[in-house]
């Protein structure tokens, strides 16, 4: 799209999702709640982890850094979406536009090789055991977890330098609930092709390698499982599994979604995105306490603990 007369954009305002009016106050609490469940949840995860020493392992290493990234990525979306119900909070500066857009990208990217190094992870120690230790010590899970971040911001930068580097219309609106590629790719006053086909192509080429990376971990995993031959044995591998596979679906089906299928937004991705940046970030903890005994052990272990503190 070609525009006219353009100045320097100052500001977009992120139109969200229809609701009715008299909705507006139960969705403000319903969003501060869930974001305050979210920041809690995760936050509990990182100070049980901190203060169980049987839990300094690489598992759990990595999990603290997905509940790291669970309260972040929260962070840059809900806040915006959550004053937008108080009539006050849609507009957005161009600078706030272009931060929300690199971190948004940054961490969910991020998230997503942090899955691909989890899954190797539970790879070793299913599939290696007895090499286990040897493979993933400090320095080797100091150094995936930086790769992971690192890698995120590289791919982040590089997409966030190709959007802004178009020209803008002021006053444009971001028909989302956040500023997001494609949708304002919508506003730029230039032909956008070759952002889109890089956009479909960087972020499909990442998902697919690190999905069929994930996938090719659990074919080994399942594989060496089933030639345990007790039950018990079974039982206990597919239970330290189980909860990694829930958080990696609920990761990928969203992305798939919104941005690796040809053609132009569709109604229903303002729900998927709702879910994908406020309800997968508290479904995370729940789902990893809820299915370790580890943790839910740790977790007792610390509430306790905090009794006795405040009894004395």
């Amino acid at each position: 799209m070609e525009c006219t007369n353009v100045s320097k954009v100052t500001h977009f305002i992120l139109v969200g999702f229809p609701y009715p009016s008299e909705l507006q106050l139960p969705l403000f609490f319903f969003f501060l709640l869930i974001y305050l469940l979210t920041l809690g949840g995760n936050l509990l995860i990182l100070l049980t982890v901190a203060n169980e020493s049987r839990l300094h392992k690489p598992m759990y290493w990595f999990l603290c850094h997905l509940s790291f990234l669970d309260m972040t990525v929260s962070s840059v979306v809900v806040p915006k979406v959550i004053s937008g119900f108080m009539g006050g909070g849609k507009a957005i500066s161009f600078g706030g536009c272009v931060a929300q857009l690199f971190f948004f990208h940054f961490l969910g990217c991020t998230e997503c090789f942090l899955y691909t190094v989890m899954a190797y992870d539970r790879f070793l120690a299913i599939c290696k055991p007895l090499n286990y230790g040897t493979i993933m010590n400090r320095r080797a899970c100091l150094g995936l977890a930086i790769g992971t971040w690192l890698g995120g911001s590289l791919h982040s930068a590089i997409q966030t330098t190709l959007t802004f580097h178009l020209p803008y219309a002021r006053g444009s609106q971001v028909d989302y609930i956040f500023c997001d590629i494609p949708d304002v790719l919508n506003l730029a006053c230039k032909d956008t092709a070759f952002n889109e086909m890089v956009t479909f192509v960087d972020i499909g080429f990442l998902a697919m390698t690190c999905f069929l990376l994930i996938l090719m971990s659990y074919v080994y995993i399942i594989s060496a499982i089933l030639k345990i031959r007790s039950a018990e044995g079974r039982h206990r591998a597919f239970s330290t599994c189980a909860a990694h596979i829930t958080v990696v679906v609920t990761y990928y089906v969203p992305l798939v979604f919104i941005y690796l299928r040809p053609g132009s937004r569709h109604p229903l991705d303002g729900i998927v995105a709702i879910f994908y940046t406020t309800v997968t970030p508290l479904l995370n903890p729940v789902v990893y306490t809820l299915r370790n005994k580890e943790m839910k052990a740790a977790l007792i272990k610390l509430g306790s603990r905090r009794l006795v503190i405040s009894g004395q």
